[in-house]
């Protein structure tokens, strides 16, 4: 069904002018370092998701997780993300080379409240903050530097509204089909779909990746 808009808002004075205005103090609590709180809540997030964009404007939103606490906090201004491996597609690593501007969402399980941080990053390779990300003998390759230059603690409205954590609204995977069937449906030609076998021999793949690849 396509979208039919009775207004499309074209400026920022149109959109407050129909919205309104925040309150101050959704103003204020913008803070330009990472204080005792933010601290805290970073050491036991254990998943984040990470926007950049691309030189020309293209937005990415990428997911990183770990176990609780693997984001480092140097100093009051400066936090370090290990890049674990992945897809080699580098997304998130060649739109920060051309565009540095990055906005991060921490996560906590349990917590309907999340930590929202906006800075500028680069990727790098430093062997004391990687040796200090070393997992079950893995040591990633390189990492994403962030200069913090804004930090806030956001509502529990999204998640509240979402019933994230609540157990009861949790979908049962095999609502789905697995994701090498989705992935090779997606891919293949409208007259050749994925053979029953083939979808199989990726699904092991992907769990064999899994077992073996996570670090």
């Amino acid at each position: 069904m396509a979208a039919h808009p009775a207004q499309v808002f074209s400026s920022e004075n149109e959109l407050r002018d129909y919205i309104g205005r925040p309150m101050d103090l959704a103003v204020a609590k913008a803070i330009d370092h990472l204080d005792k709180y933010c601290r805290a809540f970073i050491a036991r997030s254990p998943f984040l998701t990470i926007g950049t964009a691309s030189a020309d404007g293209r937005g990415d939103v990428s997911p990183r997780g770990d176990q609780a606490g693997f984001v480092q906090v140097l100093d009051d201004h400066t936090l370090f993300i290990p890049d674990r491996p992945g897809n080699n597609r580098l997304d998130t690593m060649t739109n920060i080379i051309a565009n540095p501007n990055v906005g991060i969402l921490f996560l906590v399980p349990g917590f309907e409240d999340c930590l929202r941080v906006n800075g500028q990053a680069r990727v790098v390779r430093d062997d004391a903050l990687l040796d200090a990300a070393t997992v079950k003998g893995k040591t990633p390759r390189i990492g994403i530097l962030v200069e913090v230059a804004e930090a806030y603690l956001h509502c529990a409205k999204a998640i509240r509204r979402s019933r994230l954590w609540d157990a009861e609204s949790h979908h049962e995977r095999r609502e789905l089909p697995s994701l090498g069937k989705m992935i090779l449906e997606q891919t293949a030609a409208a007259d050749a779909p994925p053979a029953a076998d083939f979808v199989a021999e990726v699904d092991a793949l992907i769990e064999e990746n899994y077992r073996n690849e996570l670090y």
